[in-house]
């Protein structure tokens, strides 16, 4: 049994420590709002927050996440930041088809917890690990700035 905090919830997952985080999340846990994408921490679909950083929770160990605060998209839009994210996410109608968008989330809620006026360039660095086969970008960095004035 490894023993997790998820969600602002200390959970035990009976897996081997090293099972990828995504996989302990989604099979064990039925949190399924992180995404597998590319197995290989290519594409950003299934990153998560640990202590409050973006991580690719398909190549991170349920034994690396222990003693660290998990934050999955199920949680994010509990706090002020990730509300201001996924508000903004709507009214910029940023998805598309939708699987890449809870990383993207997640990735956009880190950025503006670390800066609260991000330049396109800031955006840019911080969002570029994540891929949209859509292809949102624009609409992804105005739901950004949106996020950022909102905040401010």
């Amino acid at each position: 049994m490894v023993q997790l905090n998820i969600n602002g919830r200390a959970t035990q997952v009976d897996a081997d420590p090293s099972t990828p985080l995504l996989w302990a999340l989604r099979d064990n846990l039925n949190l399924t709002g992180t995404k597998f994408g590319c197995g290989a921490a290519l594409c950003g679909a299934c990153t998560v927050h640990l202590d409050g950083a973006p991580v690719r929770s398909c190549i991170t160990p349920i034994s690396g996440a222990a003693g660290h605060a998990i934050t999955t998209i199920d949680a994010v839009g509990r706090e002020g930041v990730g509300k201001a994210v996924q508000d903004a996410w709507i009214r910029h109608d940023v998805p598309q088809c939708g699987y890449c968008q809870s990383g993207q989330v997640m990735s956009a809620t880190a950025l503006l917890r670390s800066n609260k006026a991000p330049s396109d360039a800031d955006i840019d660095r911080a969002m570029s690990g994540n891929l949209c086969r859509c292809g949102t970008y624009q609409r992804i960095r105005a739901a950004i700035k949106d996020a950022a004035s909102t905040l401010a």
